[in-house]
């Protein structure tokens, strides 16, 4: 049985909280699109920790994000539904992590995670179709972000060089 997300959905539960976004997974638009906006905000919270625990405060908020995922997907009975963007606001931390403090470059790199995360080359929509559950949600996206990363590396290094 199939559940619609709304606010009494939202707020059952603290992991249904965590993984809807904070309410922005509840978008009758794009919901994916707005989960990744609120992992800006969430990052210039993460600047204020010295910087090398980024890296491990990110996994740690992976590693949460995949019984969190579980939980919602499980109880809104579809595995990764759109409402779900815990997946984007993490994976999106990353790729911020990685990007120049600059309005432009952040704009770039969102940008840049968004069409990987939509457009899933190989092998991310493999992984999207064989794994499920909350480990399945989460790991696509890291994928997403990583294509996102390589390519704005590649970019930083074109403008730097031409």
């Amino acid at each position: 049985m199939t559940t619609s997300p709304n606010l009494k959905f939202l707020f059952q539960h603290p992991a249904h909280f965590i993984a809807l976004g904070f309410g922005s997974g509840l978008s009758p638009k794009a919901p994916g699109t707005f989960g990744t906006v609120v992992g800006a905000p969430l990052f210039i919270l993460l600047m204020s920790a010295p910087e090398f625990l980024h890296s491990s405060i990110i996994a740690l908020l992976f590693l949460v994000g995949i019984p969190i995922c579980h939980i919602a997907g499980k109880n809104l009975g579809v595995s990764d539904h759109g409402s779900i963007v815990w997946d984007e606001i993490v994976a999106f931390m990353l790729v911020l992590e990685f990007s120049p403090f600059s309005w432009v470059w952040w704009l770039v790199a969102f940008l840049l995670f968004r069409l990987f995360d939509v457009w899933k080359p190989f092998p991310i929509r493999l992984c999207d179709q064989k794994l499920k559950g909350g480990f399945g949600v989460m790991f696509d996206d890291l994928l997403a972000a990583i294509y996102a990363i390589i390519s704005l590396k590649a970019l930083l290094w074109l403008t730097m060089h031409y």
